[in-house]
């Protein structure tokens, strides 16, 4: 056999192979994709944002001393029902009481340095217009020296006179303060409502609210008769909640019961942050407030709850599954925006393309479409379809992995959902 007939049959081998390793290949790449598909068909959809919060008074007072000392009577207790101005608590008014009888003291003395002082500038008064008649007349008698000296004097008692009747008002006001302080020892309901919290028995001093607000806090008297929610909401979904929106809330304490409630309150400023993420991006959270509109009896405050707030509702409209929604890279840029990476070497995802969301159409072929469509709102497990699809159409609706790397013209194998088997002794 000569060289150039083993040549020959050599190539026909390598041809061979590789045709079949192109046909194996091809096999491979046509190999379907199991998937799970759903019709596109109308369906109620409610929008709602989920957050938790706590139970609290819509309206609840702290109330706090405005003096420091020890707490000798103390009539309330935690529980109780009180009425607006009825007796809480005394503090030791003796301090105060001494004190105003000092200021008492001080304004009877101050008084009658005024009539004295009032006395001596009517004396000086007469005594300088008498000499001046007198100089008038008879020259002689009375000098200029001696009317200057009594006009002088005059005025000084005049002075004297003012500066008295500034001292009694200055006494008056300090009579004023050391009542008031008196008054302070008595702490009397400032609101109708329930003794929610009381933090001080008989014998314990009590300090001022200025020097520390928490500490300072004596009791809390909350009206329960309108109990609200406040929740934390993401800045993410706080756009989409208006004041008036209706809501369901779970109470922790009442697990079998479901509630009913409206937002009456939505804050202007973010709360306290206190969490971050890894990369130190601070949670912002927005609080709002959700009136519970049948709240039940037995309900306390700080009681933990979550609002599902319904943000807005749709009436048979076309949904897809939420899983369905993909997103594809398409339409790019004019190619002299777009960018170029270094040495020439076009980069992995060019910037210019436009991500567009879309489902993946299922043909008669068992080969499915990349189609962009425009969702609306988004209920528990569907979205609201507005452009793109049409009822009865059928779009890949699982599994997840499956519709990521799911790309145009593919084959599938529907798959149907696995029937859960009935329990051993239970009748199907």
């Amino acid at each position: 056999m000569t060289k150039t007939v083993k040549y020959g049959i050599g190539g026909v081998v390598v041809v061979a192979v590789a045709a079949l390793a192109f046909v194996a290949a091809k096999k491979n790449n046509t190999k379907p994709v199991d998937v799970r598909t759903e019709a596109v068909e109308s369906r109620d959809l409610v929008a709602s944002v989920t957050a938790s919060g706590q139970i609290q008074p819509r309206t609840m007072v702290n109330v706090s001393a405005d003096v420091t000392g020890k707490i000798v009577r103390l009539s309330v207790k935690e529980g109780d029902i009180v009425k607006k101005g009825q007796f809480l608590l005394q503090i030791d008014p003796e301090q105060p009481t001494a004190a105003l009888q000092r200021s008492e003291a001080a304004q009877a003395s101050a008084k009658a340095q005024s009539a004295q002082a009032r006395a001596n500038l009517i004396q000086a008064e007469r005594n300088y217009e008498r000499s001046l008649k007198i100089q008038q007349t008879t020259p002689t008698l009375v000098s200029v020296e001696q009317i200057e000296q009594l006009k002088t004097q005059m005025e000084v008692n005049k002075a004297l006179a003012e500066a008295a009747e500034y001292s009694v008002e200055q006494a008056v006001a300090s009579v004023r303060d050391a009542r008031q302080a008196l008054n302070r020892t008595t702490i009397v309901a400032p609101m109708s409502g329930k003794v929610t919290r009381l933090n001080v028995e008989e014998g314990e001093t009590a300090i001022m609210g200025t020097l520390n607000k928490d500490a300072a806090t004596l009791l809390t008297i909350s009206d329960m008769a309108v109990l609200e929610t406040k929740v934390k909401v993401d800045e993410t979904d706080v756009a989409r909640i208006n004041v008036g929106d209706s809501a369901l809330i779970q109470i922790d304490a009442f697990p079998d019961t479901t509630f009913v409630g409206k937002v009456v309150e939505i804050s202007n400023s973010s709360v306290t942050k206190t969490a971050t993420t890894n990369t130190g991006d601070q949670a912002i959270d927005y609080e709002v407030r959700v009136q519970l509109l049948n709240p039940p009896v037995d309900t306390r405050p700080d009681f933990s709850a979550t609002a599902k707030i319904v943000t807005a509702t749709r009436t048979k409209v076309l949904s897809i599954p939420i899983i369905a929604l993909t997103v594809r890279e398409n339409e790019s840029l004019p190619s002299g925006d777009s960018a170029v990476a270094v040495g020439g070497r076009q980069p992995a995802k060019e910037v210019g393309k436009r991500d567009v969301e879309g489902v993946f159409i299922v043909g008669a072929d068992n080969k499915v479409t990349f189609r962009p469509v425009k969702v609306g709102i988004a209920g528990e497990r569907h979205f609201e379809v507005l452009t793109g699809l049409k009822a009865g159409e059928t779009i890949v609706a699982g599994t997840y992995q499956a519709i990521r790397e799911l790309k145009d013209g593919a084959l599938i194998k529907v798959t149907k959902p696995e029937e859960k088997k009935p329990a051993a002794g239970t009748k199907s």
